[in-house]
């Protein structure tokens, strides 16, 4: 058979066919494998007149590509990539190309890497998101693996990418399993987000009674400014959605207050538990969902202690000023702790990532997209040995600028009963890096004295041991 197509994709679903039909924009000829037929003619129909193919056994699809072959994957992790790359590798040679483009543990990604190696085959893990649209029209790609390998594939992967300043938004991002990391800790951030943007909306919402016409203007005009994201963008227009089932009022309002999860927020609080890197802007995320999750104890607790809510009597347009001061600090604070795990992971996994090239390449594309990463971007290129990223001076004075109105809402908020668990969680991060000696001398005096697991000395160097019980 003639080896004709460029690259090859495996999973021809939403996210598969849409980057396909990207790639074939583009001018790349594409073959897509997927068991179900009817997928991969639905996709020939979408792709009449591009360079597309389609096939629904393994054997064919892998002779229809070039020599050394790239093949991207596009299906569930876990155990359906074991399966997959099963079917592949008797089929493949050495020297071959094959990216798993699914949202993967990075655990995983090195035990793939590692069965691949032994056939001398590169594997890589690829981050991708933006979604369906993002993935049809430009998403943003965060590629690990060998370095060598992606140079035969970033003219594909760029072209494809979406773009900020003329700037494709991929970029090989580290050795290993870096890809499937950084696409991790991105989720884990859009975690904390979402959650910061849900606890802000609570309060308008029930502190100051706002309907949805109102939360629609108060998000649109914060997305105009400073608060610029897409995850805000998208908030401000899931306002104005009216009830689809034919009620008279917002889709929103009919939507159960609880919100599921696939599990990339959960591996990125694991993982920074193992490497003893606080984020509990993330943390605290994973936890509101969970909690969101107990729907009937949530019920008997509130029947049993009551859940008075107090509405908010003082100047309307002053707190809704602060409630953005809020949100933006809180946000540049997530950012901050998903940028510190990074720079602590890419040490104790030798991934040699560059986050002033991360902060690029989510610029555009992805969804925690905002106008803040090129702050971050510049002062990363600037200082690449930033302790963190709230040691740059002008993300220091952004920060500065905007805390206290973070403080002032978190005071009303408790006032009233609202819970913010990620906007609290965010201000005691900022105060427990600010304030200067932390109350853990009493921590370490408590240990030795139950446990004798000795204790530091701030005039002596070493470790010391005291008997707490005697005089």
């Amino acid at each position: 058979m003639t080896h004709s197509y460029r690259i090859g994709m495996v999973g021809l679903g939403v996210m598969g066919r849409s980057m396909v039909l990207n790639m074939a924009d583009h001018g790349f000829p594409v073959a897509g494998y997927d068991k179900d037929a009817a997928k991969g003619q639905a996709l020939l129909a979408e792709g009449a007149g591009k360079p597309v193919g389609a096939a629904s056994d393994p054997a064919t699809f892998v002779a229809m590509l070039e020599k050394p072959r790239a093949i991207l994957l596009l299906v569930a992790p876990a155990k359906v990539v074991d399966f997959v790359l099963a079917d592949l590798l008797p089929l493949v040679e050495p020297g071959d190309l094959i990216i798993d483009a699914g949202n993967a543990y990075f655990k995983d990604t090195d035990a793939h890497a590692k069965t691949c190696a032994e056939k001398g085959v590169h594997f890589f893990g690829m981050g991708v998101s933006g979604g369906e649209s993002g993935a049809r029209y430009g998403p943003s790609m965060m590629p690990g693996g060998p370095k060598d390998a992606y140079e035969r594939v970033r003219p594909v992967l760029e072209a494809i990418a979406a773009r900020v300043n003329n700037e494709p938004c991929v970029s090989w991002v580290g050795n290993g399993s870096a890809g499937h990391y950084v696409k991790m800790v991105h989720n884990g951030i859009e975690y904390a987000i979402m959650q910061l943007i849900a606890e802000v909306y609570d309060i308008l919402r029930r502190g100051l009674s706002m309907g949805n016409e109102e939360l629609h203007q108060v998000f649109t005009g914060w997305n105009k400014g400073t608060l610029s994201s897409f995850l805000l963008e998208i908030t401000a227009q899931v306002f104005t959605k009216k009830d689809d089932k034919g009620g008279a009022g917002y889709l929103v309002d009919q939507i159960k207050d609880i919100a599921r999860q696939k599990g990339t927020g959960k591996w990125t609080s694991q993982d920074a538990l193992d490497l003893q890197v606080p984020v509990p802007t993330i943390d605290l995320a994973v936890n509101a969902r969970d909690l969101s999750g107990m729907a009937d104890e949530r019920r008997a607790v509130a029947k049993a202690l009551g859940s008075p809510i107090a509405l908010y009597a003082g100047d309307r347009q002053a707190f809704i000023a602060s409630a953005g001061q809020a949100l933006q600090a809180a946000t540049m604070l997530a950012y901050a702790q998903g940028m510190d795990l990074l720079r602590v992971a890419s040490k104790a996994y030798d991934y040699g990532i560059d986050l002033a090239e991360v902060s690029k390449i989510w610029r555009g594309g992805c969804i925690i997209r905002s106008g803040f990463l090129e702050d971050m971007r510049a002062a990363y290129a600037k200082d690449p040995t930033l302790p963190t990223i709230l040691a740059d001076g002008g993300i220091a004075a952004k920060v500065t600028a905007t805390h206290p109105g973070l403080r002032a809402v978190l005071k009303t908020a408790i006032e009233m009963g609202i819970p913010t668990p990620c906007l609290m969680g965010s201000l005691s991060y900022l105060d427990s890096l600010r304030c200067g000696p932390l109350p853990t001398n009493l921590t370490q005096a408590q240990r030795d004295f139950f446990g004798a697991h000795t204790y530091e000395r701030v005039d002596a160097e070493g470790t010391f041991h005291s008997h707490w019980d005697q005089a």
